[in-house]
């Protein structure tokens, strides 16, 4: 017998957690098209730094998948991305460069006439984080952050355009005049103290979980039983969530698609074999 495949089969079987729903939009901000001014806060988790850089997975499991290396820990996506850049062959390169952890960056801030709202987070990618690590870095700004002396933003959002689609696109201005986070050393206080943690929005999975994820994209299972869901003859999901490619076998996916060759299922096998 193959034990880790009947530990596997047994772990499918037990009753999953229940995660409570997360309200987003009481975490998050997201800028709209328009102007808005913000203040970024001092972080409550690191006096030093209000940037917070974390790494997702995408597009392997249901929404993004937080990576294990945000806690120093090994992650098995991780290591089978460095496995496939080990080969010299275009599709692992490609198919590593598609599964590897992608970097977002995080600032606590207040949105000035939204201040009943609380502190939120504002997440962006690399551009918008050079731009304001350059004003950090311009001595003639001095700290943005100060909660006496320090300086408000204006984020101008306009339609964008990533990877095929639609973005809003934010140009990012500093305030010339120095002012204070609020006028109420009480709210202040609240602000300073009442802010959502990164690090416990989204779940965090074990190895093993992550491994199983990632072998279950790279080698779908397919069970012929009675209680398997057909897809519709429209190409529609059925009610149980199964997908029109889960019911062609033999057909062959490149890196590019949701299903990868059989040779990458293999690579899987030859990395994790001895854990």
């Amino acid at each position: 017998m193959d034990i880790s495949q009947i530990k596997s089969k047994l772990a499918g079987l037990q009753p999953k957690p229940k995660y409570e729903k997360v309200d987003f939009s009481k975490i998050y901000w997201k800028p709209k098209i328009g102007k808005h001014q913000i203040r970024i806060v001092p972080s409550k988790f690191d006096k030093t730094n209000p940037f917070k850089e974390m790494f997702y997975h995408y597009g392997i499991g249901k929404g993004p998948i937080v990576a294990l290396t945000n806690w120093g820990e090994q992650d098995p996506i991780v290591e089978f991305v460095k496995g496939l850049r080990k080969s010299s062959d275009k599709e692992d390169w490609q198919l590593a460069k598609k599964i590897e952890p992608k970097m977002r960056i995080s600032v606590p801030i207040i949105v000035r006439g939204e201040e009943h709202l609380g502190v939120r987070l504002w997440e962006f990618g690399k551009e918008n984080y050079q731009q304001l690590l350059g004003i950090a870095a311009d001595e003639d700004y001095g700290d943005f952050t100060d909660v006496n002396e320090g300086r408000d933003f204006t984020i101008d959002g306009t339609d964008g355009e990533a990877m095929g689609r639609k973005i809003i696109k934010c140009a990012i201005r500093i305030k010339p005049k120095t002012s204070p986070l609020s006028t109420e050393a009480t709210q202040v206080e609240t602000w300073l103290s009442e802010q959502p943690d990164i690090m416990g929005i989204y779940r965090k999975y074990t190895f093993e979980e992550l491994k199983d994820i990632l072998q279950k994209w790279l080698n779908p299972e397919e069970e012929e039983t009675d209680e398997e869901k057909i897809p519709t003859s429209s190409g529609e999901d059925n009610e149980k969530g199964d997908l029109p490619w889960q019911q062609q076998p033999d057909k062959k996916y490149s890196p590019d698609e949701k299903i990868v060759k059989k040779s990458n299922s293999d690579k899987f096998n030859s990395l994790f074999e001895k854990n």
